[in-house]
């Protein structure tokens, strides 16, 4: 344990729904879903205003749809937009310590002790904190993040998840019992649905709970290594250090379908597409694998993995997809496939298979670990565009999609710098009609 709050935990606020309700100022106030579109889809971020109603991430979209008011909005990703924002945080971040640790695109430790003379005392701390928050919210057009510091990776993550949406919590030394004890024990990391279940059987609600059982109690009831974690997390025991580069662990490709597929053929031809675009990450990453992983959800929502193993690391997307194809042959499509996904594993900087094969697919923008997108090929005229996305008329200007359907689309022309624009129904096959960037949401002041 630090004898000081100098550990710093940075949880962007509703990221992705705060991200398009910044560009899109027609949404602002508004209930926002962001995720899978279809009738497949999953939600990835719901707005504070969408939360109001009982949407939340992992939800289907089918249900939040059920429980969001009409009008609310429901967006694909634009990950793009999202990157490009999350960018201009981490380098603010960088700016406080050469110790930064992003655990996702909107999510990052910072170790402050490590930083360029800071003030470690609560007051000090807290003042950074406080200039931190302003800093972001006027570079990144007024996105906000709640941030906990404390002794521990442990205590900063607990704080930031404290006073949400746009907090400030910083744990001082010595209280973190006093902080962590009255807690539900779901708060702590690991602590998923399956073993709080287990937990809850056997009398443990909160982290005082928790920390009344003895070490052979949790590791009976939970393993060795996750009896024993949960054993020093009850009891603020936490010295993971901050680690400025984390090693990836896999890099895996998934769609989700708007229909049940079933065709082996058509199946097949995701796979290469999904196996290319593995491969050219593995290879712009300079990493190869060993193991190669399918992953299939049923029409009944069962989801099964197959995997195999390979005596050599490879980063060569024919080999993938090879072997993806026959674990596909292997694991059958009876009933129809929802989701597919092709991932490799097992990663180092070393690759066996052929140096000189010719790249087939370019890298894909972006770092997350899994994409999920629609993935059917040759789409007709009106699925060509999807909610959320940034278009560009040759004569109307910029603008967002707002839905489509029947051979049409019907676009919001606003951005993040004018007031609520005007909407317009226009033929899908429009030929003024053409994808758009992300629109830049700085002013003109801070323009490069």
């Amino acid at each position: 344990m630090r004898r000081e709050a100098s550990v710093l935990h940075l949880d962007l606020d509703a990221f992705f729904a705060a991200v398009e309700q910044r560009d899109k100022p027609s949404l602002r106030g508004r209930p926002v879903v962001v995720g899978g579109t279809g009738g497949r889809g999953v939600v990835a971020t719901a707005s504070y205003e969408a939360r109001a109603y009982g949407a939340r991430s992992a939800m289907s979209t089918a249900e939040a749809r059920r429980r969001c008011p009409p009008g609310t909005a429901f967006l694909g990703g634009r990950f793009g937009a999202y990157r490009r924002t999350s960018d201009v945080v981490m380098e603010l971040l960088r700016e406080l310590s050469p110790l930064v640790e992003p655990v996702s695109i909107d999510e990052a430790y910072v170790d402050l002790a490590a930083g360029p003379g800071h003030d470690l005392s609560v007051d000090g701390v807290t003042a950074l904190a406080r200039r931190l928050k302003e800093r972001i919210a006027a570079a990144t057009g007024g996105v906000t993040g709640s941030v906990g510091i404390g002794s521990s990776k442990l205590m900063a993550k607990i704080a930031s998840d404290l006073d949400k949406p746009d907090g400030l919590v910083v744990v001082a030394p010595g209280t973190e019992l006093d902080v962590l004890h009255p807690l539900p024990v779901t708060r702590l990391g690991g602590v998923g649905p399956a073993t709080a279940e287990r937990l809850r059987q056997v009398g443990v609600a909160t982290v005082a709970h928790l920390a009344a059982k003895s070490l052979p109690d949790l590791v009976a009831l939970a393993g060795r290594a996750h009896g024993t974690g949960l054993y020093q997390l009850a009891r603020a025991e936490d010295e993971r250090p901050v680690v400025a580069e984390r090693e990836a662990k896999s890099v895996s490709q998934e769609s989700t379908f708007e229909r049940d597929l079933t065709d082996v053929a058509e199946l097949n031809r995701l796979i290469d597409a999904m196996a290319g675009r593995v491969g050219s990450r593995l290879r712009g990453s300079a990493l190869s694998g060993r193991t190669v992983t399918l992953k299939l959800r049923r029409y009944d929502f069962t989801t099964i993995t197959r995997s195999q193993t390979l005596p050599q690391p490879t980063d060569d997307p024919r080999q993938v997809a090879s072997i993806a194809r026959r674990l596909l042959a292997e694991a059958g499509t009876g009933g129809g496939l929802r989701l597919l996904g092709v991932g490799v594993s097992g990663l180092s900087q070393y690759a066996q298979g052929d140096l000189f094969a010719g790249e087939d697919t370019a890298p894909e923008e972006g770092g997350d670990d899994v994409v999920e997108g629609p993935a059917e090929p040759e789409p007709p005229p009106d699925r060509r565009w999807w909610p959320g996305q940034d278009v560009v008329h040759d004569e109307l200007g910029p603008g967002w999609v707002w839905g489509r359907g029947l051979g049409r689309v019907t676009v919001r022309f606003e951005g993040p710098r004018t007031p609520p624009g005007p909407v317009r129904t226009l033929a899908a096959d429009d030929p003024a009609l053409h994808p758009g960037d992300p629109p830049d949401w700085r002013p003109a002041t801070m323009e490069p």
